[in-house]
């Protein structure tokens, strides 16, 4: 036992010894060429992002500008001052260090679509969040505007051409991975160098996926990156230089590879059931209509609101005893929903309802929720995982919070929690609620036999017609919901295969009777989704390349006064199955300070932690939103300012 227990220490003390500091450090930059005899005059300094260098002289031309830091070395290629500085795009790893320019008289332009982004980055940071909130996915953010607004001199329209010290650059729209992208086309010697942002990294991949979710499942950003996949492949650039990874030699064929990669995603990507066309046609084949108008009938005990067009979230199981619990409460109005309780109090047996039960977080399950306890006496039941996110949505970035629907209501406070897996009986039922995550990992299925059936509540993770053997029932998928698919649809889909439902209730009045082969093609879509996403992502990981959370503030959003401090708490995710080194420096703009000022440690494998960051607001400090980036090096390798969070400096 005691040799055992050296050997362990040793091990450990070893294992120990390799965490020195220099794992945290970024690897030391220089200047490279891709091709330094047919383009001499062409350099590339990487920090956060690739800058690229195009001398003249002793001056030069930037192609984006990273943190800056490729100012201070510039001398050693002989260039003494920078002209201009022309951005691909806003993210904030290719700009910023943008500050660093003031005072050198450098001229700045970039694409003219993202021109507010540039010069007005707060407004696309909101306190009180909408749906239709301008670059977000029902309320979350898909843009990484700088922390400090970046005044530019000239902004480019798709086709334009810019002509510098001779050398005449065509302005290619080639959105994608951000809104506005734009490529800057080169022909040098009848050789076309083409300077592409983030359109493809070298091996036909694609920089991150979470850039490029425009919208909730409908893959608006996806063709777009096909698209501008296409435009430069037309070029047949002799060097294709990205904004991050190596440069690519002769990269017609690997562009074409990618398009091919994205076609195939695409068909994957976008929801595996008619959404937009039939959607009411096969919505439901199983309920039918009862005394009160609107409110149909599954079974003998459970009810539905349907209409035409008409998607609501409303199951109510009636006990024989007239008691109710009901599943889901939001997108109807209440009046309407009092006239139907009403005419169920009628006609159908019902006297009270004594809770209601939401599926998930998204906003537009619960909407009407707070009115059912207020007018009707219903408690708020959830999974205590849920809690959080529905009592406190303001602290989190999720998609679809509840205040997004603006109907005042801006969060909900629950009445009982139950942990994954736990029953209860209920007037002779016996329910259980489960963790059943797909679309969100906050998601609940509520399952139980109903009239002699096998139910399953499993709202928006499958929708369709089981009897279509070319529909797989996926719903969107979206990576600002927290969805990694091995803790989401594909976890969801392994949980419905073993537990073999009679009847699926999904949400927005989705009945699906005799589900079990559509269960299986949904749980084959989930594993080859995942496996496309792996074709191209640019991380040997694809989690990494997929979650836009794995640094993440909470809360959020906070507000702080004048001359005070307020701390926010921010969590560290290691998605790899070994020790990882991590370096973040909060970066905020001047009158905010942030402490510590950098953070550095090991996180284990397939673990999270944490550190506390203080946010003081100097007395003077200018009102208003402001936003804190998160400047990350993980596991040696310089990811820039990719997370941030926001905070409202009020009198």
């Amino acid at each position: 036992m005691k040799t055992t227990t050296r050997w362990i220490l040793v091990v450990a003390l070893g294992a120990l010894s390799s965490i020195t500091p220099s794992a945290f450090a970024a690897t030391t930059t220089r200047f490279t060429q891709p091709d330094a005899v047919r383009h001499p005059n062409l350099f590339t300094w990487t920090d956060t992002c690739n800058v690229h260098v195009i001398r003249d002289g002793d001056s030069a031309l930037l192609i984006d500008l990273g943190d800056g830091s490729v100012l201070d070395h510039l001398a050693e290629i002989g260039v003494k001052n920078v002209e201009w500085v022309l951005f691909t795009h806003h993210h904030r790893e290719q700009c910023q260090g943008a500050p660093k320019l003031k005072g050198r008289n450098v001229k700045i332009a970039a694409p003219d679509a993202e021109r507010p982004l540039f010069e007005n980055p707060t407004s696309f940071r909101k306190m009180n969040v909408r749906l239709g909130d301008a670059f977000t996915i029902h309320g979350a953010s898909f843009v990484r505007p700088p922390v400090e607004p970046i005044k530019l001199d000239q902004t480019f329209q798709k086709m334009d051409t810019f002509t510098w010290r001779g050398r005449e650059f065509r302005c290619i729209d080639t959105r994608g991975n951000s809104p506005g992208g734009m490529s800057y086309l080169l022909n040098e010697g009848g050789r076309w160098l083409a300077f592409t942002g983030d359109v493809m990294m070298d091996g036909a991949k694609m920089h991150t996926w979470f850039d490029s979710e425009w919208d909730y499942g409908f893959a608006a950003g996806v063709w777009a990156v096909a698209n501008a996949a296409g435009q430069v492949a037309g070029y047949d650039p002799a060097w294709m230089l990205p904004s991050h990874g190596p440069a690519i030699a002769n990269a017609k064929k690997q562009l074409e590879e990618f398009q091919q990669k994205i076609f195939k995603l695409e068909r994957l990507l976008v929801r595996g059931y008619p959404v937009m066309s039939f959607a009411s046609a096969m919505q439901d084949k199983t309920s039918k209509p009862t005394a009160v108008p609107n409110v149909w009938q599954v079974s003998p005990h459970l009810f539905k609101f349907r209409g035409p067009g008409f998607f609501p979230n409303f199951y109510l199981i009636r006990a024989d005893s007239g008691k109710a619990l009901v599943v889901d409460c939001g997108l109807l109005q209440t009046n309407f929903l009092d006239t139907a309780i009403m005419g169920m109090k009628q006609h159908l047996g019902l006297k009270q309802i004594d809770a209601m039960i939401p599926t998930h977080m998204h906003g537009d399950h619960f909407l009407q929720g707070p009115h059912l306890k207020a007018k009707w006496g219903a408690q708020l039941w959830a999974l205590d995982r849920m809690a959080p996110v529905c009592e406190r949505p303001e602290a989190f970035d999720y998609a679809a919070p509840i205040q997004a629907y603006g109907i005042g209501v801006d969060r909900i406070k629950f009445d009982r929690l139950f942990k994954a897996g736990e029953s209860f009986n209920w007037e002779g039922y016996r329910f259980t609620i489960d963790w059943m995550p797909g679309q969100t990992e906050f998601a609940l299925c509520v399952t139980g036999m109903i009239d002699g059936r096998k139910v399953a509540f499993t709202g928006d993770n499958i929708f369709g017609n089981p009897d279509d053997p070319q529909q797989t029932g996926h719903e969107a998928m979206v990576a600002h919901n927290s969805a990694i698919l091995e803790e989401g649809y594909i976890l969801g889909a392994e949980y419905l295969s073993k537990l073999k439902p009679d009847i699926l209730l999904g949400g927005h009045s989705y009945v699906m009777d005799k589900p079990a082969q559509f269960i299986e093609r949904y749980r084959k879509w989930a594993y080859d989704m995942r496996d496309v996403f792996r074709t191209v992502s640019s991380e040997t990981n694809y989690q990494w390349w997929f979650d836009p959370f794995w640094v993440r503030a909470e809360p959020y959003r906070v507000k702080v006064k004048r001359g005070e401090s307020v701390t926010v708490t921010v969590h560290v995710r290691n998605l790899d199955a070994r020790a990882v080194p991590f370096e973040i420096a909060p970066h905020s703009a001047p009158g905010l300070i942030a402490e510590p000022r950098r953070w550095e440690k090991f996180v284990p494998a397939q673990t999270r932690t944490e550190f506390t960051m203080k946010l003081t607001a100097a007395p003077g400090a200018n009102l208003g939103v402001h936003i804190v980036a998160f400047d990350i090096t993980r596991d040696g390798k310089r990811q820039g300012e990719l997370f941030d969070s926001v905070v409202e400096i009020v009198p």
